[in-house]
C-alpha cells in the first residue's frame, strides 16, 4: 500500500481526464484550495450519497475558496452518466490505472464485509493554494462525511 499523505506534505501533482475527456491538472489550480476526494465506484449507493452531498455543498464551498475534485477508477463515460443521472456539479476525474489513487495513499488493503481486499480507500485530502496538504482523512464514511469535513474546515 502507498504511504498516506499527512498535513505538511506536498500533494503529488496529477493530470487526469474528467467526465468530458478534458484534462485537469492539480498544479494548474494553484492559488485555490482544493478538496480531492477518492471514492470506489460511480453510481453505487454510498458513492452517490457522498457525491450528492459534495454537489449540494459546492456553492458554499466555492464561496469559501474551495474547489472539489472527485477521483475514482471509473472511465470518463461512466462518470458522465453519473453526473447526468444525479445532477452533479463537482468535477469528476478518471484514474483507471490507479496511479493517482496509489500516490495519494487511497488504494490498498481495506476491510470489506469483514474480509481484507485491495481497493479504493474512501479518502479526502485538502490541498492549500501552494500545493501543500492541510488535511488528510482516510477510511471516511460516505454518509455524513461532507458535514464532518465542513466542521473540520471551520465552515459550519
Amino acid at each position: 500500500m502507498s504511504d498516506r499523505l499527512s498535513p505538511g506534505d506536498t500533494a503529488p501533482d496529477f493530470t487526469l481526464p474528467d467526465d468530458t475527456g478534458a484534462e485537469v491538472t492539480l498544479s494548474e489550480l494553484r492559488g485555490r484550495t482544493v478538496i480531492v476526494y477518492f471514492y470506489p465506484a460511480a453510481m453505487t449507493p454510498g458513492c452517490t450519497k457522498q457525491a450528492c452531498d459534495f454537489s449540494d455543498s459546492l456553492d458554499s464551498l466555492r464561496s469559501a475558496g474551495y474547489e472539489v475534485l472527485g477521483v475514482s477508477p471509473d472511465a470518463p463515460d461512466k462518470l458522465a452518466r453519473f453526473r447526468e443521472r444525479d445532477g452533479l456539479g463537482i468535477t469528476l476525474l478518471s484514474d483507471p490505472d490507479k496511479q493517482v489513487l496509489r500516490a495519494w495513499g487511497a488504494f490498498g488493503e481495506k476491510k470489506l464485509y469483514g474480509k481484507v481486499v485491495e481497493g479504493v480507500i474512501r479518502s479526502t485530502v485538502v490541498v492549500d493554494e501552494e500545493g501543500t496538504v492541510t488535511l488528510a482523512q482516510y477510511n471516511v464514511k460516505a454518509t455524513g462525511h461532507v458535514a464532518k469535513l465542513r466542521r473540520d474546515l471551520g465552515l459550519d
